[in-house]
């Protein structure tokens, strides 16, 4: 039975401090979806008996099937707590009623989008950790986003019951794996922790650290603990806490506390936690997996706990889920660990704002999202679209950050491109109704306030992916969402049916709305393309696109894997070009700039909107460039933020200024597509040396410049050893010892590398990391299972740009992969010449 309202929620959301937005992040099957249900049937939207197995979060059919979660979910659930609790909150609340928005987020790597969607919209997040596989790969990138969000985590050791019953571990060896583990989370907390928020570590004996079994129903934190002995001895609660972790110990002959392991007479003492915390839950797993049903009821007579007459007919497992559920309902550990530690928006925002406004700290709307104002002007950020169940229209999902959004209010749409004072990107429009995301159904409410995480009907179709909703003229947009994944797997799709041409086309257009990550584009020879992020990414796309968005049968290429072209060396000749009329001369070097500064400039950190002395002092001081040339650079390519340079070099070249804009028009064309295969340019910095211009203004116009330009670019790059890049998965693969030679063998036949293999102590389990070829990578799962009898388990995300060997020139080689692409692409299939591009003097 659900035991709220949706009255009683929306009548909550005014007392913004009453209110904890959530997302549940972690490894691909650490168990979020099974720990989500144990909070879901906590306020009473499914029964606790299916808590574990329902997976409620899952919404759709194929997440189900698969077994993974595929989208975010998020759903509102509301609380109770103790009076005697509400002391432990350190930060203002109003009453004992709750609200938690939780958002349940996908594992896979492929969907790291998702957790970004879900991340911007949060202010804490419950990072769950498989207590036998420890920290894996993804649990670091998802750590490592949400405190790029400034997002407060704690932490959830999840399957301890895989602890007990499959590697029947000894107490002190349970000890130590969750200290190991926690450490672990700590130190990549103390690695990306930005210091605005304060100290995000997270430990046990302050109840940011909860031990759970989400798939039994139950779980506990060491505050529950200290509780109850608080109670039966008499002590205080908090003194208790601390004794409950690390180096205490309790001497029962004379009842005293220590922190050494030994009494006086050298004996061994046992730990605290182990005695009074792991003692009492071995015993019932013991005595109820033994079978020895006397001495289980005879606990449970101490504990309190009564069980129901057709309860104690059951046996074994069944018998020890009911009593631990009963014992410790998960539901109550991590909600009160919810709601005591993560942050409420107001105390959020504060801290988040920077992070999150782009305009000054000082107007109007950073002051109104700093102070969570429900009076302040209007600002609400998408983070993503959600299909509804009415055919091509979404739910525009996303977050009041200030003021009050209700039914039939005029707003101002901006999409990520608007420029405040211009009118691109902007639509003003209504916002037809307002609903409440409850996992799979919505609830229609009439306004939502500053805070909350709302659903708004009506504004889908003036926006892509994401976006900022405001009432201010003046509003500049809310940051655009940094993924961690990028696009580098593409198929092209047709219909089988040329009739079904514009359903496709339509069908484009709403799978690209769905999910945050994925690009759909025409290519220049007119084929459909759909970039994914992964094989799986693609797969659940291309399924998506057939089944719902456009629903008509469709073909798909093979995948395709995206290269970039680059320099090696110095060009050994001054490569020249003159204009078509043949008065303008122009002189270009092209030369490498190296993978780090490549690296800094895809990574923002050196950016092309930067003031340009901080540019130029950042290139002089990291890089080892000249100081005057540093700020020489003319642009950056391709779109103006990619990681090629041009640099002019000239010394007093009359008119120079009015060609500025053609030369950067052309280089921005020849770094979109480069001499050999027409792929973006990657690494690459063209030097300006000379200019030979004609006196008379109307010979050196942007139709003289511009192909001259890109000639001596071009020509530039063929004499400067050119060569390709490709993108590289870091891959981890989880498997035990027996599976190692199949996991080198299949990684040999696909060019892959291992960089690390380590063992996850206390479990039989090996960490191999390897660096895999993205061309490489299709298949390579299926592969890897086979070789392997099923029990490796692979993990793959882009890692980096890696250089093929050899000049692309000359190689046969690479000179075969750059033919492929071209007749991919509808090109003429021969190289391109030099004395295509090169002129004589």
């Amino acid at each position: 039975m659900v035991n709220f309202t949706i009255d009683q929620i929306r009548e909550l959301m005014n007392k913004v401090t009453n209110v904890r937005n959530m997302s549940v992040i972690a490894h691909v099957d650490h168990g979020k979806s099974t720990l989500s249900d144990s909070l879901v049937s906590m306020a009473g939207i499914i029964s606790s008996a299916r808590a574990g197995d329902a997976r409620f979060m899952d919404t759709r059919q194929d997440e189900q099937d698969r077994g993974i979660t595929i989208k975010s979910t998020a759903i509102s659930l509301y609380f109770e707590m103790t009076e005697d609790d509400l002391p432990d909150i350190k930060q203002k609340s109003d009453g004992t009623g709750f609200v938690i928005n939780l958002i349940d987020c996908p594992g896979h790597v492929d969907f790291s989008s998702e957790v970004t969607a879900a991340l911007r919209v949060t202010d804490g997040a419950l990072v769950v950790v498989d207590c036998v596989d420890g920290v894996c790969v993804q649990t670091e990138t998802v750590l490592r986003q949400a405190l790029g969000e400034r997002i407060k985590p704690v932490v959830v050791i999840n399957k301890v019951d895989r602890a007990l019953l499959e590697l029947q571990v000894s107490k002190e060896d349970l000890y130590t794996s969750f200290q190991r583990t926690i450490e672990s989370v700590n130190v990549i907390i103390a690695t990306y922790n930005d210091k605005v928020i304060g100290d995000v570590m997270v430990y046990p004996e302050q109840g940011t650290v909860a031990f759970s079994s989400g798939l039994h129903g139950w779980a506990f934190t060491i505050r529950q603990f200290a509780v109850r002995y608080a109670k039966k001895f008499g002590v205080d609660r908090s003194k208790m806490m601390d004794k409950l972790w690390g180096e205490n110990y309790f001497n029962p002959a004379t009842k005293k506390w220590t922190t050494k392991n030994v009494d006086a007479n050298g004996k061994p003492l046992e730990r605290a936690f182990n005695m009074f915390v792991l003692d009492p839950i071995f015993k019932l797993f013991d005595s109820i997996m033994n079978f020895k049903k006397d001495t289980a009821f005879a606990m449970l007579d101490k504990l309190d706990i009564v069980l129901k007459n057709d309860e104690k007919e059951m046996e074994g497992k069944n018998l020890l889920k009911t009593v631990m559920k009963k014992f410790l309902p998960a539901g109550e550990a991590l909600l009160e660990m919810i709601v005591i530690h993560l942050p409420s928006p107001v105390t959020a925002q504060k801290y988040r704002v920077e992070n999150l406004y782009e305009g000054p700290m000082d107007d109007e709307c950073a002051k109104g999202i700093a102070a969570c104002d429900p009076n302040g002007p209007l600002m609400l950020y998408i983070s993503k679209m959600v299909p509804t169940s009415d055919k091509g229209r979404f739910y525009a999902f996303g977050r009041v950050f200030s003021g009050t959004v209700r039914a039939g209010l005029k707003v101002r749409i901006q999409g990520p491109n608007y420029t405040p004072g211009s009118k691109t990107d902007l639509f003003v429009k209504s916002v037809q109704r307002i609903v409440l995301m409850m996992g799979r159904y919505v609830e229609p409410i009439e306004d939502c306030p500053a805070g909350n995480i709302v659903g708004l009907i009506g504004v889908d179709q003036f926006l892509l992916k994401s976006g900022t909703i405001t009432t201010s003229d003046t509003a500049y947009n809310l940051k655009v969402m940094k993924f961690s994944v990028s696009p580098v797997v593409q198929v092209a799709v047709e219909c089988k049916n040329a009739a079904d041409l514009p359903k496709l086309v339509e069908g484009l257009k709403r799978l690209s709305k769905s999910d945050p990550c994925v690009l759909c584009f025409t290519s220049d020879t007119g084929e459909h393309i759909v970039a994914g992020s992964g094989e799986l990414h693609l797969e659940i796309c291309l399924k998506d696109l057939e089944e719902d968005h456009a629903q008509i049968p469709i073909r798909k290429s093979d995948p395709v894997v995206p290269y970039k072209e680059t320099v090696q060396e110095e060009s050994s000749v001054i490569a020249l070009a003159k204009s078509p009329n043949k008065h303008n001369r122009l002189f270009i070097k092209a030369m490498p700039i190296g993978e780090e500064l490549s690296d800094a400039i895809e990574n923002g950190k050196v950016a092309a909107r930067d003031e340009l002395k901080a540019r130029a002092r950042v290139l002089s001081d990291d890089f080892g460039w000249d100081n005057a040339e540093a700020r020489k650079i003319w642009s950056f390519g391709p779109d103006g933020t990619g990681p090629n340079l041009l640099v002019d070099m000239t010394k007093g070249v009359a008119y120079l200024s009015e060609i500025k804009d053609s030369c950067v028009a052309a280089f921005q064309w020849a770094t979109r597509e480069g001499v050999y295969a027409d792929e973006q340019m990657r690494g690459c910095r063209f030097n300006i040396l000379d200019v030979v211009l004609h006196a008379d203004a109307i010979h050196r116009g942007g139709g003289q410049i511009i192909p001259a330009c890109r000639s001596a670019i071009y020509a530039s790059a063929i004499v400067a050893k050119p060569g390709f890049m490709e993108p590289i998965y870091l891959v981890e693969i989880t498997c035990p010892e027996q599976a190692m030679g199949g996991i080198y063998s299949v990684l040999n036949k696909r060019r892959g590398h291992t960089i690390g293999e380590e063992q996850r102590p206390g479990t039989p389990l090996y960490i191999v990391k390897a660096h895999l070829p993205v061309a490489e990578s299709f298949g390579f799962t299926a592969d890897l299972r086979q070789a392997t009898g099923g029990q490796a388990f692979p993990q793959s995300v882009f890692d980096h740009w890696d250089l093929l060997t050899g000049d692309a020139s000359v190689d046969p080689k690479l000179e075969a992969l750059a033919l492929s692409i071209r007749k991919r692409k509808g090109l003429k299939v021969e190289m391109p010449k030099l004395e295509n591009y090169m002129d004589r003097l």
